[in-house]
């Protein structure tokens, strides 16, 4: 057996949700992804995952997610399968159960999206290789926090993410979390995760009142000790912030037009915004975006949307060797 299969917690595990992981798995992933950082800076692939497959399974749309873990399997050397909603057999009526049981006969770990709350514990049940959750609806994209959370301590001075020694910690920062908190799984994922650390981070929530976090999520946060401050006014929030995150309102989430015009457009960060904000914080987006973050400022380099986009791939490749149980020493430093 590999090192990798002896020791490693996250060896042929299901992905699911952000309460799986603790400190110790936080700091091998985060030590991992910078050694894939380096890797594709110097020779862009290295065959560690070569003759695993992945399955992509997608039943809503997508495009970071997707193709990050398609890129990372094949940097890896392993292949891919996709399939999407209108070309599964989900569109005759057979379930997702018997979808994940078919699959895994051709593939090694399987990513699923679906938009259906629970639909990846549900998979995990009768699964006898990995599934990941690229997103369950309005529940949980664990994934997503892990590259979130990497993007903030790759990025604070000190980081601990390249070091396995330091604890992973937010300790003293302030997360201000933007727009539709509701239905926002990448912000109920990552609020959670922050929570789990030692010392959490203070969480602070600007929201309409008919998108603000969800009361079991907030609870939750209250439980394990952070300091929650929840402000409808982003500028009050905003001197005090040290990483500003923002979220589209999700048309998709709503079950009328009109009940989306009412909330859409309810914070944009501009240009003219960005001037009272700290010069030390940062600004990050799962993206997509619509028009919650204009354009002007990209050019700012507080803005760090893109380079989080582009660690979801590290972050990946990451995990799925850990998963996959790839042999490391092939990793030439």
């Amino acid at each position: 057996l590999t090192q990798a299969r002896k020791m490693s917690a996250w060896a042929a595990s299901h992905v699911l949700a952000v309460g799986q992981f603790d400190d110790a798995m936080l700091r091998e992933l985060f030590t991992l992804s910078m050694r894939m950082k380096r890797m594709v800076a110097r020779k862009g692939k290295v065959d560690i995952l070569h003759g695993k497959v992945l399955a992509n399974v997608f039943y809503e749309p997508s495009t970071r997610t997707m193709c990050s873990f398609d890129t990372a399997m094949k940097r890896l050397g392993g292949d891919v399968i996709s399939v999407n909603e209108s070309s599964s057999s989900a569109k005759k009526g057979e379930t997702i159960e018997d979808t994940v049981r078919c699959l895994q006969c051709y593939c090694d770990v399987l990513v699923l999206r679906h938009p259906e709350k629970g639909t990846a514990a549900r998979a995990a049940v009768v699964a006898s290789k990995p599934i990941i959750n690229a997103g369950d609806g309005v529940g949980e994209h664990p994934t997503q926090a892990l590259l979130d959370l990497f993007t903030i301590v790759d990025t604070r001075p000190g980081s601990a993410s390249g070091a396995s020694s330091e604890a992973v910690g937010l300790g003293g920062l302030t997360l201000t979390l933007v727009g539709d908190l509701k239905h926002g799984r990448t912000v109920h994922s990552l609020s959670l995760l922050a929570s789990q650390l030692e010392p959490p981070p203070r969480i602070a929530m600007a929201a309409p009142a008919a998108l603000a976090m969800p009361v079991a999520i907030r609870e939750q946060l209250v439980q394990r000790g952070v300091q929650v401050d929840e402000c409808e006014d982003l500028a009050q929030l905003l001197p005090h912030t040290d990483v500003l995150y923002v979220t589209r309102v999700q048309r998709e989430r709503f079950s009328t037009a009109a009940e989306y015009e009412a909330v859409a457009g309810s914070y944009v960060v501009d240009k003219k915004l960005m001037e009272r904000a700290p010069e030390s914080m940062i600004v990050m987006h799962p993206l997509p975006r619509v028009d919650e973050i204009a354009t002007d400022v990209d050019s700012d380099p507080r803005a760090k949307y893109f380079e989080q986009m582009e660690n979801g791939m590290y972050v990946r490749m990451a995990l799925l060797a850990l998963v996959l149980g790839a042999d490391l020493s092939l990793l030439e430093e």
